[in-house]
């Protein structure tokens, strides 16, 4: 996490605001406190992974009947057990970033912050929530990229609405929804072919998405969090506001980036713009994609077909290889996270599962649970726990081996546990800047004007998916 760009996000609120008795500036400043204790206390991402791993060590030779010696091979040997893995997520941010940024999809976004009325401020702020809800539905990464995007296009055409409440709206795909959606890190994880966990004979199938993604329950929450967020959003909107943003700033976002000549250069060059081999590749895909579900339905929905799905698209939605690789190269900058800290996720994995200390931490939860609470505890434990380790796919590897153990002792399905574990993932990301940080860059948007909105948001979340929780079938 890049403590150097939150900063000036969780300044604490001028007199004049501090005066304002609102409601929404009591949430606001219990919201910019905890930001501002995470700013403060929270390390960056790969620092968190190196102090989990000594956490975990530690307790490997507490209760995991492992001799330091024994730790460390176990820990080595669990360093490269996550490289699929690794490599799909990576691959997985890279098309996304590309779709979100084709110029294609500028166009589209140009267009569409102009169909709401002008003179109707709540319009534009329920038109955000919309497209942030439905592509962190599709994707987490198309959506941080998107809605970030899309904020100045309706900026641009609706010049009286509010530019936090439009920040806070692009905020909520991220916040509230992805790990429920089509790109859920849990979710896809136990539905892809040989992956670590049947490996490891901690799960002994695999768990389709029809039991996870679209089950019956996971569609409801999906759907009634849509709905209460984005009323939510839209009865928040103030009856007279105004856009603040140097338009400078929004010419530079909204204008369509020409794409170079290919004239005068070499054949060699030249071949890199002419868009046949975009669509002899994405055709290839295409047949791929059609085949796969034809054969196995929506249960051959996983992260190898979503990464498909998404580079069949870029290669389209770019037209162009230039622009394709261009955006490529642009995308992998959002990747390296992942891979300089699955390594070290990886070895956590293997100092839980590969010594007593995951039979230790199963029998953990175990003992605190009844059938009727695992799910809701499940829920808690990793929505905490996700406040100080803002990765889902990372946190699941910590997690799953002894949370799937868990729920197989006290009869309840693993399909039920994972989607317990991907709504309490989401939890704090309300409050949580990490994933805001690329919005507020190009918003040019301080945290503290948004806390205020995102804290009422997590409140409302938190209520619904708490009695989710209890009201889930055990057995999906």
């Amino acid at each position: 996490m890049s403590q150097s760009n939150l900063g000036e996000e969780l300044k604490q609120p001028s007199i004049k605001e501090r005066n304002d008795k609102g409601i929404l500036n009591k949430f606001r400043d219990f919201a910019l406190v905890t930001s501002a204790w995470t700013q403060k206390w929270v390390p960056d991402a790969w620092i968190i992974a190196v102090v989990l791993t000594v956490i975990v060590f530690a307790m490997t030779l507490l209760w995991g009947n492992a001799s330091p010696v024994k730790a460390i091979q176990v820990w080595g040997k669990g360093l490269w057990v996550l490289l699929s893995l690794m490599a799909q997520f990576s691959f997985a941010i890279i098309v996304a970033y590309v779709c979100a940024t084709a110029p294609a999809t500028k166009r589209a976004l140009n267009w569409l912050g102009s169909r709401p009325h002008p003179d109707k401020p709540w319009q534009a702020t329920l038109l955000v929530a919309i497209v942030s809800l439905l592509t962190g539905y599709i994707n987490w990464a198309l959506t941080v990229v998107v809605s970030a995007t899309f904020v100045p296009f309706v900026a641009k055409h609706n010049p009286k609405s509010d530019m936090r409440l439009l920040v806070a709206a692009a905020y909520v795909g991220v916040a509230t929804l992805w790990h429920a959606g089509l790109s859920g890190s849990a979710t896809l994880l136990v539905a892809t072919p040989e992956n670590f966990l049947v490996k490891d004979k901690i799960l002994t199938e695999l768990i389709p998405v029809t039991r996870t993604i679209f089950s019956a329950f996971n569609i409801v929450l999906v759907l009634v969090t849509i709905l209460s967020t984005a009323l939510a959003l839209t009865l928040l909107t103030p009856r007279k506001s105004q856009v603040v943003m140097d338009q400078e700033v929004l010419d530079s976002i909204t204008r369509e980036n020409n794409s170079r000549s290919h004239q005068n250069l070499a054949p060699a060059e030249r071949m890199a713009f002419w868009p046949g081999w975009n669509i002899i590749m994405g055709c290839a895909a295409l047949y791929v994609l059609v085949q796969t579900f034809m054969t196995k339905g929506i249960a051959g929905w996983s992260i190898d077909t979503y990464n498909l799905l998404f580079l069949t698209l870029a290669l389209f939605l770019t037209w162009r290889p230039v622009v394709f690789m261009e955006s490529c190269k642009k995308g992998v900058q959002g990747a390296w996270g992942i891979l300089i800290q699955f390594p070290l996720y990886g070895g956590i994995f293997g100092l839980i599962s590969y010594t007593d200390l995951g039979h230790v931490l199963t029998d953990f939860f175990i003992s605190i649970s009844t059938p009727h609470t695992f799910l809701p505890i499940v829920y808690w434990y990793s929505g905490i726990l996700g406040y100080f380790v803002p990765s889902g796919g990372s946190k699941w590897i910590i997690e799953a081996p002894y949370l799937l153990k868990a729920s197989h002792e006290m009869g309840i399905s693993p399909a039920s546990t994972t989607i317990a574990y991907g709504w309490g993932d989401m939890m704090s990301h309300l409050i949580q800047p990490f994933w805001a940080i690329a919005l507020l860059d190009i918003t040019k948007t301080k945290f503290g004007q948004i806390a205020g909105f995102c804290m009422m948001l997590l409140i409302i979340y938190i209520i619904i998916t708490s009695i989710a929780m209890f009201l889930m079938p055990l057995n999906l």
